[in-house]
């Protein structure tokens, strides 16, 4: 069996003094997809922040191939992908842009690759608009095309699925699952009515909005 990327070890968190989770503890192994799912409130954003070292506020302890990663949170960050619920590009730049800055210090790519991840995206024709002209679908996908050149074992996704079309869906869905195959590890928050095969699930309890 291959050995865990990331373990969470008995991970406890509060907010505004309400318990969102407490003793969670798993594992992420390469080739895996997983899938944290809840009511709305149940801690889920806040999970793969916490995940993706942004949220220091919890107890307990996060391992980084079997180390903690408090000890290491360099290499953790160089090999760790996040997206968030929010698509996290500058409206005033163009997607070309956006890429450029969002790949600056992850790896040298040249703007034939970028463009070519902007066009496998759905965004050929679109790559020198500035993102305010853009629709809330088409700024998501500027983010997804990271997706397209990224080579992080670790993926953190959250509401990835958020604003896009159906044929969208489908090609992420894809490219999601030929990551597993792949030897990705993948995290993922959705509200879409996500099934693909072999996904497992943390499931995390009831709680209030936030």
């Amino acid at each position: 069996m291959s050995e865990p990327l990331l373990q969470a070890v008995n991970l406890q968190c509060e907010r505004d003094d309400r318990m969102l989770f407490r003793d969670l503890s798993f594992s992420i192994l390469p080739g895996t997809l997983t899938r944290v799912e809840g009511p709305n409130g149940s801690g889920k954003t806040t999970l793969l922040r916490i995940l993706a070292g942004l949220n220091d506020a919890w107890s307990g302890d996060l391992l980084w191939l079997g180390e903690s990663r408090s000890y290491q949170r360099d290499e953790f960050v160089r090999n760790m992908l996040y997206i968030g619920h929010r698509p996290g590009i500058k409206p005033l730049l163009t997607p070309m842009e956006n890429l450029r800055a969002l790949m600056a210090g992850r790896k040298a790519v040249s703007d034939d690759l970028l463009r070519q991840a902007l066009t496998g995206t759905g965004l050929a024709g679109f790559e020198d608009v500035p993102c305010r002209r853009l629709s809330a679908g088409q700024q998501r996908r500027v983010a997804l095309a990271r997706l397209l050149i990224a080579d992080e074992p670790l993926w953190i996704l959250d509401e990835v699925f958020t604003a896009i079309d159906i044929d969208g869906v489908a090609a992420l869905e894809t490219l999601l699952v030929q990551r597993a195959r792949d030897g990705g590890a993948i995290v993922v928050t959705t509200h879409h009515d996500l099934q693909l095969p072999s996904m497992q699930r943390i499931t995390l309890g009831a709680g209030d909005d936030f």
